[in-house]
């Protein structure tokens, strides 16, 4: 069974969510993240995927406080990400209540930190992140593209024990048009022991049928569902 994982993406406390990674673009759904952790709570999902978008920007932590009434106030298991550069932050997301910090540039950019994360906290409790296009890993924002093939780089943190890993295609997420079901499909054929969830792009409860189909453990849902294309209803089938 695939597993359903909205996401919230925080901006000055609201839930809101981009088009493109571009700030510019941005649409503000609700004035109070609880309130829909609580609705997807009440239709019986388990977990979530929440993003400090002003912490990524900023590079450092700034809606922990989002992080801890949901936390406190839901039963839901949650994976948190944006501006996670020390360890200090990395403590700062777990003592608000999360269950995975969830990570991605510094992967890239700063091997030597995060393995010694991994040395402290447990590869259980990351969840790495991958922005790729063309298949190579991009980073800062989707701004810069590396020449480090996704392959490569799932392959040397599984050795590490990375056991959860998301990948976005950037040129799908917030656009609607569908998820890179054939590049998934490559990847879990790839590494079938991986926890692989997919990110971007889903538009419809056929995407998510097509990603099961394709060997995803798991999906990461935001537009699609405040934009009513995916009813939550509909995602039943995967939640009980």
């Amino acid at each position: 069974m695939m597993e359903i994982i909205p996401a919230i993406d925080i901006i000055e406390g609201k839930c809101v969510r981009l088009t493109h990674g571009d700030y510019a673009q941005k649409t503000i759904y609700n004035e109070h993240p609880l309130d829909v952790a609580k609705e997807f709570e009440d239709a019986g999902i388990r977990r979530l995927h929440l993003v400090d978008l002003d912490g990524a920007k900023a590079g450092a932590i700034k809606n922990w406080k989002v992080l801890e009434t949901v936390a406190g106030k839901t039963g839901l298991i949650i994976d948190f990400g944006g501006g996670i550069k020390t360890e200090k932050d990395v403590e700062i997301v777990f003592d608000s209540g999360a269950a995975l910090a969830t990570v991605g540039s510094i992967a890239v950019k700063d091997e030597e930190t995060f393995l010694n994360w991994i040395n402290s906290f447990g590869a259980e409790k990351f969840l790495l992140g991958a922005d790729v296009k063309n298949e190579k890993i991009t980073v800062s924002g989707w701004l810069e593209q590396t020449d480090i093939w996704i392959y490569d780089f799932i392959q040397k943190y599984t050795e590490k024990g990375i056991t959860q890993l998301f990948c976005t295609d950037v040129s799908k997420d917030g656009a609607l048009q569908g998820p890179a079901t054939e590049l998934y499909k490559s990847i879990t054929e790839k590494f079938p022991a991986l926890h692989f969830i997919a990110s971007g792009g889903v538009s419809s409860i056929d995407d998510v049928y097509r990603l099961e189909d394709a060997g995803c453990k798991g999906v990461i849902i935001g537009k699609a569902i405040y934009e009513g294309r995916i009813k939550l209803d509909e995602l039943k089938r995967f939640i009980n």
